[in-house]
């Protein structure tokens, strides 16, 4: 073919793919121009070439430029207490979504409606996960997958749980112990490697040690959401990144599937020693479970008899595992430390969780462990220090929460305007939820009590506004594990360290490290925006809305 041929050829699927993209913007952007005059709630600035794109970018310069896309999307939502809900088009970076914040449409939302998952939910964390997972799943699909997974959450399976929790958390405390009082550390390490380390013997039966000595899974892993981002333009369009995320995800997949063939040769050796017996132990693992039940309910014997697990099944599961070691990991590690954080501002908060201890435990901190090992019940008597919890998790929710809107389905505003949800994602914006004033008193204050006064009490928590777990029937399926695990930590440390940001000493320490043309921006330009409404120890971007620059803080014991 002349080159004159081709280039003409090439020409014409070029302009052509120009022409197709043009039209499909035209007919996005009229439709969201004819919400927009029919009265619509929507950010003011919108245009015909850039949507709301120029808006974001907007409110994202008045924020610290690593801050989590949720803590934006709160700075919007402010524009709209009487709407409580709003359209926002990125399109065509993103997909054009309806922000709320109205706890009684949420309601809607995941329970009424329980709207699907959007096919975003599955591509924003391929990477992460590999797959498809109850994160993204859909209809019978994900009905099938929940039940094959409950068995590792039931509640006896939680309580066999706790000792291995406790002994992790022996090794946290022992860490953290040789560094009180050795300077700055970053206790979202600390705290990122105490919960890894859980999460891999609950869901693998995997002992790991972690907390003292690298490993590769967790390398992975921290590699692929170092170089993830939802929507960061400088992560996601660096040509290095699908290569980097593809090779720590082969790791992940070759390591986790030695680990579900192990699994499955303990299964086929059970059965075999005693096919019939009914005394036989159960595996504790999510996934040995799961094997189980996926064994029991399906492939019955033919699975057993065969010389490798089910290839479809193996393939599923280990992108199952893959999203259990994300949520389990990133999303209660960033919690601990937000305990934290909010303990060293309201130290009246933290005489009182000591108090409860001291009630239940007894003022003999070294009985501790031991009570947690064989009276796990008395995590139960806590009430407190889950109220504490709680109350982190309201201010500090580690997610967000993406549904797929459909036509005929509408939505209603504060103000009774109507919003069809065709063609639209829907973001349930926590953050905003969760200090949404109208429904609750005191909004942005750490008040642990409201979660233990009687329903006629003005601080009671109102129905359908507090969501870190979401709500309904895709509720998160770990949530009963992350409170005992958080509980445990909260029990075991309390008592023993005092722990402060060091925010002010590290920024001393890096503006110290930075080189001459940094100071002379810094000088001219003016330092770099570092807090959030004033919080230094603002969410981040980082898998798990970890906080800013790893929590730097410093440890003491506390003195008796």
């Amino acid at each position: 073919m002349p080159l004159s041929n081709l280039l003409f050829a090439v020409g014409v699927v070029v302009f052509t793919s120009l022409g197709c993209l043009l039209l499909v913007s035209c007919r996005h952007r009229s439709r969201i121009n004819g919400l927009r005059k029919s009265g619509i709630p929507m950010p003011a600035g919108w245009n015909w070439i850039t949507g709301h794109l120029l808006i974001l970018d907007r409110t994202f310069r008045h924020l610290p430029r690593l801050a989590n896309l949720s803590l934006v999307i709160q700075e919007l939502c402010r524009e709209f207490a009487d709407t409580e809900m709003f359209i926002l088009d990125l399109w065509p970076a993103f997909a054009p979504a309806i922000i709320t914040f109205n706890p009684e449409s949420e309601l809607f939302i995941s329970q009424k409606y329980n709207l699907p998952k959007p096919s975003t939910s599955l591509e924003s964390v391929k990477p992460i996960v590999g797959g498809p997972s109850l994160l993204s799943m859909n209809g019978s699909e994900w009905k099938i997958w929940r039940s094959l997974l409950n068995p590792g959450f039931s509640t006896a399976s939680l309580v066999e749980h706790v000792p291995y929790i406790v002994d992790c958390v022996e090794v946290f405390c022992s860490k953290l112990l040789e560094n009180a009082g050795n300077g700055i550390l970053s206790l979202d390490d600390f705290a990122t490697k105490l919960t890894f380390d859980v999460i891999m013997k609950v869901t693998l039966d995997a002992d790991i040690n972690y907390q003292r000595s690298e490993h590769i899974l967790a390398t992975a892993l921290s590699t692929i959401t170092n170089w993830h981002s939802f929507w960061d333009p400088r992560v996601l369009l660096n040509p290095a990144r699908p290569f980097i995320q593809m090779y720590y995800g082969y790791i992940m997949k070759n390591y986790i599937g030695k680990e579900l063939e192990q699994r499955f040769a303990d299964l086929k050796r059970q059965h075999l020693s005693s096919p019939t017996s009914q005394g036989t132990k159960k595996a504790k693992s999510i996934i040995a479970l799961a094997l189980e039940a996926f064994v029991e309910e399906t492939k019955g014997k033919e699975m057993l008899e065969g010389a490798k697990l089910d290839p479809e099944f193996a393939s599923m599961v280990t992108c199952q595992t893959r999203l259990f070691l994300l949520a389990g990991n990133d999303t209660t590690s960033s919690t601990i430390v937000y305990i934290y954080h909010t303990l060293s501002k309201h130290p009246e908060v933290l005489s009182q969780l000591r108090r409860e201890h001291d009630s239940i435990f007894g003022l003999d901190i070294s009985q501790t462990t031991t009570l947690l090992k064989t009276q796990s019940a008395l995590l139960n008597n806590c009430r407190y220090t889950l109220a504490v919890i709680k109350e982190t998790l309201r201010l500090y929710p580690p997610a967000t929460n993406m549904r797929q809107g459909l036509p005929g389905v509408s939505l209603t505003a504060l103000d009774g305007r109507l919003l069809d949800t065709g063609g639209f994602h829907i973001i349930i914006n926590h953050q905003a939820t969760h200090t949404n004033p109208r429904v609750w008193v005191r909004a942005t204050e750490f008040l642990p009590e409201r979660w233990l006064v009687q329903a006629d009490h003005e601080l009671y928590p109102p129905h359908g506004a507090y969501r870190p777990f979401d709500i309904g029937p895709r509720a998160c399926i770990g949530q009963a594990l992350t409170l005992n695990e958080m509980r445990i930590v909260l029990i075991m440390t309390a008592r023993k360290f005092n722990i402060t940001p060091a925010y002010e000493e590290w920024d001393e320490i890096q503006h110290r490290a930075i080189g001459w043309w940094a100071r002379i921006r810094s000088g001219i330009w003016g330092k770099d925006i570092n807090t959030v409404n004033g919080d230094r120890a603002y969410q981040t971007e980082k898998a798990g809305t970890h906080p800013s620059d790893g929590y730097p803080c410093r440890v003491e014991l506390v003195q008796k």
